[in-house]
């Protein structure tokens, strides 16, 4: 039986010799659709997959030796020579745990999926070429991207996200790729129920929540589900609001998420976030996404869309502590632009209502959990800023814990809604009651 690189070797030569009797401007073009191919745009992939079938037929290659890890030996080829090499039985869910594994590491040559909680070492290796021609490709896709410098953050057609660690940065040999993928079925509070994410009976108090418009923070450390729960909240909203997204990189695609609805997506960071603060603040918009707030220009402009009474302000942040990240914000808000530490918290606790904590449990890390839902107000008497839990979390017994009072800034706030306010009060009830 011929062995597989033979077999991708004499592949690879009728295909060479096409390209060699190929005219300049059908040369060009190929260029693209291989760069397409590789990035998962389904037609190109598919140009190359039938180019390859037709070689394989022609040579008789059908019984070549395969890979395990490929469905057959067409697929196996087109990834070896065009596609993402052993990548890509994982990036598209070729099996029941790879479509239930949702991160994946390269480390050098040996990759490692995650599969029920747990990275395991997979029998596919892809060698320094083969990463490096992957690498050139996907920074073909961003032209902001620079292939000397040693980080870079690139996305594939069905929106898995890979980071490339590189040269200077890395171990000789042991360059690394990140790769993300959301495994959700559906984008919904009940898919979380089923997931083990939120508790049972919840569902119907986010809803309410989201109608009202309160302004939320979403936090948690990386791949807790922060920023799955932040698409699955905005799904609900209002499509006939106005809506601008501000993200530091094209992690979520609004306009799959809601179709609809008049989302204008910006990406920037650093100066180009602090250059767009005031024509955003004179825009003619509903509501404020900003994903993943990392320092003073993020904190800063979300601070200033929440405090003008915009409402509907939803942010994801990396932290593990919604009681210590007034302080955070408002420290890195203060060293950037000046102010008092004390004045900025108290306006951070006042513009924004509730804080959802997520995290991955320890002995699982494909389990995402909310692990609290906490309220920011300020004690007007003694001008402190104050919280209030109204759930968290038990990992010991893997309960959830309700609480049913409002505070006097979040029930205010609702009075606007008054049916929707007798809905939550209701919801709240029950919960602590531990009625589903």
């Amino acid at each position: 039986m011929m062995d597989f690189k033979e077999a991708c070797d004499l592949v690879l030569e009728d295909l060479e010799k096409e390209w060699k009797g190929a005219g300049e401007t059908e040369r060009l073009e190929r260029l693209e659709s291989e760069k397409r191919a590789i990035l998962g745009y389904p037609e190109d992939m598919e140009i190359y997959k039938e180019r390859i079938g037709r070689i394989i037929k022609r040579r008789g290659l059908e019984k070549a030796e395969c890979p395990p890890w490929y469905k057959n030996i067409r697929e196996g080829i087109f990834h070896e020579l065009y596609g993402l090499s052993g990548l890509a039985p994982w990036v598209y869910d070729e099996t029941e745990e790879y479509a239930r594994s949702s991160s994946a590491k390269l480390i050098g040559d040996r990759l490692y999926c995650l599969i029920d909680g747990v990275s395991v070492l997979q029998p596919q290796r892809i060698t320094s070429e083969r990463r490096e021609q992957l690498k050139r490709t996907f920074l073909m896709a961003s032209p902001r991207e620079r292939i000397e410098e040693g980080f870079h953050e690139v996305y594939l057609k069905n929106g898995i996200r890979i980071t490339i660690f590189s040269g200077e940065r890395t171990m000789p040999g042991k360059d690394i790729m990140v790769l993300r993928k959301y495994i959700l079925r559906e984008m919904s509070f009940e898919e979380l129920v089923r997931l083990g994410t939120i508790p049972g009976g919840s569902e119907e108090l986010f809803r309410l929540l989201v109608k009202t418009g309160v302004n939320v923070i979403f936090a948690g450390p990386v791949r807790s589900g922060k920023t799955t729960f932040l698409q699955i909240w905005q799904s609900y909203e209002d499509p006939g609001l106005e809506g601008v997204a501000i993200a530091t990189d094209p992690e979520t695609d609004w306009e799959k998420i809601m179709p609809d609805a008049p989302v204008m997506q910006l990406i920037c960071d650093g100066k180009e976030l602090e250059g767009i603060t005031k024509p955003l603040l004179r825009g003619d918009n509903d509501y404020a996404l900003i994903e993943e707030m990392r320092d003073a220009e993020a904190f800063s402009i979300a601070l200033e869309l929440a405090s003008i009474g915009t409402g509907r302000c939803k942010a994801t942040v990396h932290t593990g502590n919604a009681a210590d990240l007034p302080f955070a914000m408002a420290e890195k808000i203060r060293h950037k632009y000046g102010g008092n530490t004390g004045d900025i918290i108290r306006k951070i606790t006042d513009s924004f209502d509730l804080v959802f904590e997520f995290r991955q449990l320890e002995d699982d890390r494909s389990i995402k959990k909310l692990t609290g839902i906490t309220q920011y107000f300020n004690d007007k008497e003694r001008g402190r800023p104050m919280t209030l839990k109204m759930m968290e979390y038990d990992v010991m017994t893997d309960k959830w814990r309700w609480h049913s009072r409002l505070s006097d800034k979040l029930s205010k706030r609702l009075l606007a809604y008054p049916e929707e306010k007798k809905r939550i009060e209701a919801v709240l009830r029950r919960l602590e009651e531990g009625r589903t």
